[in-house]
């Protein structure tokens, strides 16, 4: 078996859709939430990252201090959300209320304007899992996004895909899970 620890990131300074087309810092308390997510974790043997800077910072900083190797991998970066990157649900509802809607109700059938298809994502993020990340008796830690955590979870425990924005996965938030080899 694989133990897996999946860490979101904690509060960026951004707003909105913070998906792969923003690529903002976090914030004072999300860098706090996650260090102290972080502490209470493991043990790990390595540490895999999404390369967007509001997952890459900290984990780098984890593998330091733990002395940890580290691995970016880009096939973990969040949904790429178009249109609605950077908007609030609040402004897409004032200005496309039904495109929001059907999103919410369909995500693989309707996926954000000019975004990245959900299938598309899945499948790149199914990829990063199997080549990066489940190898027998390893610890990984792997930094990433709301939507790969939700995409993984669904995955690994056997939910329809169609549903995986009912899943909760906080900000600064640890899944662990044991998967085989």
């Amino acid at each position: 078996m694989a133990r897996i620890g999946l860490l979101r990131h904690g509060e960026t300074t951004g707003s909105g859709f913070r998906g792969s087309g923003c690529d903002d810092p976090l914030t004072v308390a999300g860098e706090q939430a996650m260090r102290a997510a972080f502490a209470d974790s493991g043990p790990w043997d390595r540490i895999v990252t999404s390369p967007l800077q509001r997952c890459r910072r900290p984990a780098e900083r984890f593998a330091q201090v733990a002395g940890l190797p580290l691995q970016s991998e880009p096939r973990f970066r969040e949904l790429h959300f178009g249109d609605w990157e950077g908007r609030t649900a609040e402004q897409i509802m004032q200005q496309d209320a039904d495109a929001l809607g059907r999103f919410w109700q369909d995500p693989f059938g309707c996926p954000p304007p000019n975004g990245e298809d959900l299938a598309r994502f899945r499948d790149r993020v199914l990829e990063g899992w199997a080549r990066r990340v489940v190898t027998p008796g390893d610890r990984v830690l792997v930094v990433t996004h709301g939507g790969v955590i939700r995409l993984l979870r669904a995955h690994l425990e056997g939910q329809p895909l169609e549903q995986l924005l009912a899943i909760e996965a906080p900000l600064a938030s640890l899944h662990v899970v044991e998967v085989a080899g």
